[in-house]
């Protein structure tokens, strides 16, 4: 993946009230790779649809700098800004934004009239993909709010933008709609179309490979996490240490089977670059120094908890035992793990024959060397 967007130190000042200055942004910095599908989210006023119209080119930063591609879009003129737009983003807006009085294929066209030249094929083409062919004639009171929205998806697509823009498009929507919106939108994310919606909706925020939180104009992070979100972290976590184990090694004894999709482990390994559990830089991941101190004890748990299930609970299982010690990885304490290994005379390695690191408790009784590079190439 190839940076494709980049915000650097960005505010955006308002005149309020009595000639009070109001920061609708407050020196936002992020960048964004291509093919990257990231929810923007906040309360009310948190300065999401205010970050929206800047990346869209509707406005312009105060201070600080906006590139798309190759260009700094803070640097542009007016009509400058207004032929950048055209060619490069397409936008979805939650109130539809059709005529009344043309019809689907008429309302696509007119995104390509203010672009180059109208092309009905093409238009067509755009409402097939997104499964109103056949509605093409229709006015837009004749369509269901869904299928309001997907001509208006239809219409962003028609001039190929590299990037979309999506303000609340399943916000007037009914389960049904929102659910065809979105699937709409994971197509296009697997096409490799770079997304970035903004939205209230917590379950609508996971479909992104991201979130981006906003509050009072500032890019927050979450100060706690799900424990779904906790365990599937530590399951990564587990698996790029297995993945530098089989590098060091020349294969690793065991390596624990994958339970994520190549989007989910990119979307995972983005979110822990954000609490500051790795580095993220296209597939290369390196542990901080935090992820790897939480890795490293995952592991122990892991493998001193299959030690104790077969050694002392003559478990032969190796399903059954790879399970439970699954359990046991998440909810050991420091503590009755340090007491775990020390009953069983702090072993080197767990049944497998992978090591198991040294835990405090060891003291004297186990010495090596531990590396500490990383590096996971894309699964294939």
């Amino acid at each position: 993946m190839k940076e494709f967007l980049r915000l650097e130190n960005v505010s955006k000042l308002y005149t309020g009230a009595g000639g009070k200055p109001v920061r609708a942004l407050d020196d936002i910095t992020f960048t964004a790779n291509g093919g990257e599908w990231i929810a923007i989210m906040g309360p009310s006023g948190s300065g999401k649809t205010t970050l929206l119209n800047i990346l869209g080119c509707l406005d312009q930063a105060t201070t600080g700098v906006v590139r798309i591609g190759a260009t700094d879009t803070s640097t542009l003129n007016r009509a400058q800004l207004a032929r950048f737009r055209s060619e490069t983003v397409g936008f979805v807006f939650q109130q539809f934004h059709l005529i009344p009085h043309l019809n689907a294929l008429e309302n696509v066209m007119l995104a390509q009239y203010f672009h180059s030249m109208p092309d009905k094929d093409e238009a067509r083409k755009a409402l097939e993909q997104v499964g109103l062919g056949t509605r093409a004639a229709h006015l837009p009171s004749q369509l269901s709010g869904g299928e309001q929205q997907r001509v208006a998806i239809a219409r962003a697509l028609v001039n190929d933008p590299k990037i979309i823009l999506a303000d609340e498009p399943t916000g007037n929507l009914d389960a049904e709609n929102q659910i065809k919106v979105l699937n709409i939108l994971s197509g296009l994310h697997a096409q490799g179309r770079t997304i970035l919606m903004v939205t209230h909706d917590d379950i609508v925020g996971r479909r992104a490979d991201r979130r981006l939180n906003l509050e009072h104009g500032r890019i927050v992070v979450p100060k706690q996490l799900t424990a779904e979100e906790n365990q599937k972290f530590d399951e990564v976590l587990e698996q790029l240490w297995m993945a530098r184990e089989r590098e060091g090694n020349g294969g690793a004894p065991h390596l624990e089977s994958t339970h994520f999709t190549t989007a989910q482990h990119r979307k995972l390994t983005t979110a822990m670059a954000q609490v500051g559990l790795v580095t993220v830089s296209g597939w290369n991941v390196q542990f901080t120094a935090a992820g790897e101190a939480r890795a490293r004890a995952v592991i122990r748990r892991h493998r001193l908890a299959e030690r104790l299930f077969m050694d002392v609970l003559a478990m032969r299982d190796d399903a059954v035992i790879e399970s439970d010690a699954c359990t046991f990885e998440h909810i050991l304490s420091p503590e009755l793990t340090d007491r775990i290994c020390t009953f069983l005379g702090h072993p080197e390695t767990c049944p497998h024959g992978s090591p198991i690191p040294r835990g405090e408790c060891c003291g004297a009784h186990r010495s090596g060397p531990e590396t500490h590079l990383l590096h996971w190439e894309s699964p294939k």
